[in-house]
């Protein structure tokens, strides 16, 4: 079988650690004998550098026919003083609703090997496995009206928060298959005591979870979850949850094991995906190859199970991971005092050899 991924790298460190997927993919087809092609495009703040645009036409251009997206990071202070629309963030959030994505999957599962990385007890995070099911689509990100409105001295900032019984249904029916390949749970979470569309979201995920009579079901105010994620996060195994709430909560669990640098993500949609560490650009440490590989590289292995259908090969990259961090190998961000450390290159090359 052939296979094309666009290749996004984007900005700060995003074309450090996407090299390193690469390279892991492109031994992962060796090994389970498949062909890769690799297209490059611009993105984010590297695409308006060039172009003049976050998000060029030639780049949405190269989405179609391919099988899957790889993206590195975009953003950085560079940027900070363009206007919204042509700020990096502008190109990620269009790039979703250009590709249909609706369900963001951050999986957040503390490896034996790291939870002396968590800033937990080891008894509150021993064992953590759970799956953030994120609706990507809507909400507030995406509501109407939104803007800035001046009245002389006065300035009202309006953001519109905003979901539909279709939008609901088909991430809680996301959110519910995955729970049947899991541990059978759903947590689903709202502001349902303030919030009138949060009070459609718990209506119509309630009506969904009667369809998934064998997945257990409950629901949670945000901020209740909160804490709970860093007091007793393994009661949960799928949290299901809207654009915002879901944004946030997914952060926090990326602090839980260790690292948001080991925090892989995908985004999917009815016919395409794009997978991205859930960490940002890192500027400050672009270009000085210590940036840590991990999450794109565990991305990557999503890319090759949701997209690719080859869950064996995704479990390979997996278990080269885990074997490398048994191992004792570090980058920075996930190192104990005094613990030595290896770079982005080579962090990336000892996947490759345990794969």
């Amino acid at each position: 079988m052939n296979y094309r991924i666009l290749v996004l790298p984007g900005d700060g460190v995003g074309p450090e650690v996407a090299a390193e997927a690469i390279k892991v993919l492109n031994k992962t087809a060796e090994i389970h004998q498949f062909q890769l092609h690799f297209d490059y495009a611009l993105i984010g703040g590297a695409a308006y550098d060039a172009l003049g645009t976050p998000l060029p036409k030639e780049t949405l251009s190269l989405c179609r026919g391919v099988d899957a997206v790889l993206l590195g990071a975009i953003g950085g202070p560079k940027w900070d003083q363009l206007s919204s629309t042509l700020r990096p963030e502008a190109a990620l959030l269009g790039i979703r609703a250009h590709l249909g994505l609706y369900a963001n999957l951050r999986p957040a599962r503390v490896s034996a090997s790291l939870i002396n990385a968590s800033p937990l007890k080891r008894e509150v995070v021993e064992g953590v496995d759970l799956l953030i099911v994120r609706e990507l689509a809507g909400g507030i990100y995406y509501g109407t009206p939104r803007g800035m409105v001046e009245d002389g001295a006065n300035k009202t900032g309006i953001n519109t928060e905003i979901y539909s019984t279709f939008e609901v249904e088909r991430i809680a029916q996301v959110a519910f298959r995955l729970a049947q390949k899991r541990r059978g749970k759903v947590t689903s979470v709202d502001k349902a005591n303030v919030l009138e569309s949060s009070q459609l979201w718990r209506e119509i995920v309630t009506r969904v979870g009667k369809d998934f009579p064998e997945i257990t079901l409950d629901h949670l105010y945000v901020d209740n979850c909160a804490m709970q994620l860093v007091t007793n996060p393994r009661r949960f195994d799928v949290i299901l949850t809207n654009n915002m709430f879901g944004d946030i909560l997914s952060d926090e669990a990326a602090v839980i094991t260790g690292s948001i640098g080991m925090l892989p993500s995908a985004s999917l949609g009815n016919s395409m995906a794009l997978y991205e560490p859930v960490h940002g650009s890192a500027p400050d440490i672009a270009g000085k190859g210590i940036a840590n590989p991990l999450a794109t590289i565990l991305s990557a292995a999503m890319l090759v199970e949701q997209s690719l259908k080859r869950p064996e090969a995704a479990r390979c990259i997996e278990s080269a991971v885990e074997r490398v961090l048994n191992e004792g190998y570090r980058t920075a961000d996930i190192a104990t005092p005094g613990q030595a450390t290896v770079g982005t290159l080579q962090m990336g090359d000892l996947v490759v050899e345990r794969l």
